[in-house]
């Protein structure tokens, strides 16, 4: 990884969630994305300890199983809120949307809207890091079946944005439930059980459709919490 770029991978066990802080070694500027509530503390005082200047929290979509922390964030750093421009939400700072650029110093994160988990779905690629949420997974994808999701424009999504870029490309998911932390675009192409080795969008609408998952847990809380921003009450 280069010399002058900041990374950090974070995890919260309850929902298993990953949380990025990223940014320019140079200029100092970064972003944290996908923060967790109950982890507020904990990515503040690594913000302190790094040096940075947190200029954005960016969220990979409108989460169903936690509560984000950028409100609280927000109140500490002055950070701005970004999230998707089809959330509705009216507590960001930034709308994102597909071919937007975010700058870190002279460094960009650029934005592609990768919709079908949720039709919130954005994914950020950062210095040939792809930050994908709940859109694509290491050797799985998000479900599909809640907050507007479609297994048809998921696989539209994954293969006419994510599977175009390099396959040397580094996948940073939003979950993993395995102990995983990252792969690659080359590897989720030949090894992804739900997408590899070429499956047909028809496949991957059987697969998803025969999941029959459990609603997640915190779903009635998060959502509404996450429409504003994670702001207590």
């Amino acid at each position: 990884m280069k010399s002058d770029l900041i990374f950090f991978q974070l995890f919260e066990s309850e929902s298993s969630t990953y949380t990025y802080l990223v940014g320019d070694g140079l200029s100092r500027e970064a972003a944290l994305i996908d923060p967790v509530i109950e982890t507020l503390e904990r990515d503040l005082q690594l913000i302190k300890e790094v040096g940075v200047k947190l200029k954005f929290t960016l969220e990979t979509h409108i989460h169903a199983d936690h509560i984000t922390g950028a409100s609280g964030i927000r109140q500490r750093t002055q950070a701005q809120i970004g999230v998707s421009r089809h959330s509705g939400v009216t507590c960001a700072d930034i709308l994102l949307e597909d071919g937007q650029e975010l700058s870190l110093g002279a460094k960009k994160i650029k934005i592609f809207e990768t919709p079908g988990h949720t039709n919130t779905c954005v994914s950020f690629l950062f210095e040939g890091l792809l930050f994908t949420g709940d859109a694509l997974l290491i050797r799985g994808t998000g479900r599909t079946d809640f907050q507007q999701g479609s297994a048809e424009t998921l696989y539209e999504s994954i293969h006419q944005k994510l599977f175009q870029l390099p396959e040397e490309t580094k996948i940073y998911p939003g979950h993993d439930y395995k102990g995983q932390t990252s792969s690659t675009i080359g590897l989720e192409k030949k090894f992804n059980p739900r997408l590899g080795q070429g499956k047909s969008k028809d496949e991957f609408k059987k697969i998803m459709a025969e999941l029959k998952l459990a609603q997640p847990k915190k779903i009635h809380e998060a959502v509404p919490a996450n429409m504003v921003c994670g702001a207590r009450a």
